[in-house]
């Protein structure tokens, strides 16, 4: 994925690629790899130090051992005095960045007052835009997230995969890509058979009244525990879907009263988290399609029966066959995603197609996407007609409330708006208890809930189960959107504070204290985050990163001078108040775009 590139990065790695071509120019034309040595292959292994102090960037050159033949510090060594005077010959403006050699490593120290000066001015000037790139460019990404089951009310279970989906929708955006935001509601198959058939028994039309996700939700619950009891209602069951299938007039009629309530629910839900999507479609758009997709892979000779049902058989160990038709002509969920894929590629011919969808799916979608490659390779597609490589399941892990795992069938789901509304009962104690004269607790209050229950998602590594602890969830001193959304209230006070313009045209000289060159270098740092939250499909780079900065100006905020006071930002010293407003003004900026790109609201009070 090309990004735009950092122009201290840039500087260093051109000056490195010169260093060791002219060092080690004998042994470049004898094992012919001079393309290894490039300015772009250093620039795309540069790391960050472990410890900042080191220098800003990195260069190791384990990589370079096998080819030259020497030890790593033996290396370094070599080419750093040649670095440094190549970067102070080049004429072309000033030196962004001085080297020095590190054990293996090749440290790169940029200059401060450069990096001050530029990341200050490119903050403020750019405003909301700074981070934003134009690297997708004419590149649609799919993100297809949340997905709910119709007939049912919004779980817990479904909250990480809108979370996540959400905040990459918005990551996405903001690198230029056209990113569509898919919700692919689940309307279709067995289990509304056995809604119809639990309607039918201990169902009326008060069911349909009044909270009606809550009443469908006792029927499904209620056919299961009689259906321990009396297996053949499991039978009726499947004989009502296939009504469903055929058209049968009351089941498509049950069917439609089931989904509308279902949607109008969902759009209420997503109004208070502040999802969006591009296109809401459903398993049951894709009925009149389904047929063409199985006459396409049986056209393909990827298809046989098995036991009168219909697969696919995968010829791979790991994999079991994909069933996509059952003995009694019945579809699947597979043959639906299937049908689906070739109706999205041919609609939109993405860039890329992402699913962010539970782990626990891992093994479906390989099945998914092995039926695609199979189909692709018995056409034999070209590239560009080809979606292969173009698919990704974005897995994450369990939400759980302690030890408690959710079950629809045994009906002790957590719903998702109990767990709303007692965060947002438990943020208003709060507020009373520390600032009672706060206008619009209600409000505050709403913004803080949902954003701490939101950032509980998306701050730990999506590979990662979330245990949600109420406690730490709404800590607004701990690692949490409460946190993060309270640092930036405290900005906005500071700013409203001050009585003057901010500018960017300070004495940088005056931000050179330990407090001030974390915050620059980390406000400097946020395009990368941005771009690794894409590259690995995670918002937690983003949220990691607002916490580190969040913590960093506090620090700043927070700072003693000699005589053990608080040194203020805004003070007598009209000059060192410019430049350390503007250095607020600046983190006010990246707080409140980070804060967007989860998801999440920036109040100005709190």
């Amino acid at each position: 994925m090309l990004m735009p590139k950092d122009k201290f990065k840039e500087q260093f790695a051109i000056a490195a690629a010169a260093a060791f071509q002219k060092i080690y120019s004998d042994k470049y034309r004898s094992i012919g790899r001079e393309q290894v040595f490039n300015s772009d292959f250093i620039y795309e292994n540069l790391e960050k130090p472990k410890d900042p102090s080191m220098g800003r960037f990195a260069l190791p050159v384990f990589k370079f051992v096998a080819l030259l033949g020497e030890k790593p510090p033996q290396i370094t060594s070599k080419v750093v005095d040649e670095i440094n005077r190549i970067l102070k010959s080049t004429g072309n403006g000033p030196v962004l960045v001085d080297t020095k050699a590190v054990g293996p490593y090749l440290n790169a120290v940029p200059n401060f007052m450069e990096s001050c000066k530029a990341t200050l001015q490119e903050i403020l000037n750019r405003q909301v835009e700074y981070g934003n790139s134009n690297v997708g460019k004419q590149l649609k990404v799919l993100l297809e997230y949340s997905s709910p089951n119709i007939a049912k009310p919004f779980g817990v279970g479904h909250l990480r995969s809108t979370a996540i989906g959400n905040s990459l929708r918005k990551i996405f955006k903001a690198l230029g890509y056209e990113a569509i935001g898919i919700n692919f509601l689940g309307d279709w198959g067995t289990q509304f058979g056995k809604m119809i058939v639990a309607y039918r028994k201990w169902g009326s039309k008060d069911t349909l009244k009044g909270n009606t996700v809550a009443n469908l939700l006792e029927l499904y619950v209620k056919f299961h525990e009689e259906a321990e009891k009396d297996p053949k209602l499991e039978h009726e069951a499947r004989e009502a879907f296939k009504l469903l299938e055929d058209g049968e007039k009351s089941a498509v009629e049950l069917w439609e009263k089931f989904k509308d309530i279902s949607q109008a629910e969902f759009d209420r839900i997503y109004k208070i988290l502040g999802v969006e999507y591009d296109w809401v479609t459903s398993e049951s758009f894709l009925n009149d399609r389904m047929e063409a997709a199985i006459k396409r892979l049986e056209k393909d000779k990827l298809t046989k029966v098995s036991k009168s049902a219909l697969i696919v058989d995968l010829n791979d160990p790991r994999l079991p066959p994909v069933l996509l038709k059952k003995a009694d002509g019945a579809t699947l969920y597979a043959t639906r995603d299937i049908a689906g894929l070739i109706y999205r590629w041919e609609k939109y011919h993405f860039h890329e197609s992402i699913y962010v969808v539970g782990a626990a799916q891992s093994d479906h979608f390989k099945q998914i996407f092995k039926v695609m490659e199979l189909m692709e390779e018995a056409e034999h597609l070209p590239q560009h007609e080809s979606m292969a490589g173009k698919v990704r399941h974005v897995e994450f892990g369990w939400v759980k409330f302690g030890e408690k795992t959710m079950s629809t069938r045994r009906g002790n789901i957590i719903i998702l708006e109990d767990v709303i509304d007692k965060t947002v009962d438990l943020v208003k104690e709060k507020i009373k208890e520390k600032n009672p004269d706060l206008k619009n607790i209600n409000e505050t209050a709403q913004m803080i809930g949902v954003g701490a229950i939101i950032f509980s998602q998306i701050s730990v590594r999506r590979h990662k189960d979330v245990n949600f602890d109420w406690v730490e969830v709404l800590n607004f001193e701990g690692e949490t959107g409460p946190y993060l959304q309270y640092t930036h209230a405290r900005l906005c006070s500071l700013l409203r504070n001050y009585d003057g313009k901010v500018s960017s045209d300070i004495d940088h000289k005056l931000l050179d204290r330990p407090e001030e060159t974390f915050v620059i270098n980390l406000l400097d740092d946020f395009p990368q985050a941005i771009e690794d939250a894409v590259r690995n499909y995670d918002p937690v780079y983003v949220a990691t990163h607002l916490l580190k900065l969040a913590s960093a100006f506090n620090k700043f905020y927070q700072r003693k001078d000699e005589k053990g006071r608080i040194d203020k930002i805004i003070s007598d010293n009209k000059e060192l108040s410019q430049a350390r407003i503007a250095l607020v003004k600046a983190v006010q900026i990246v707080v409140n775009k980070g804060l967007h790109l989860l998801g999440l609201q920036a109040p100005e009070e709190m």
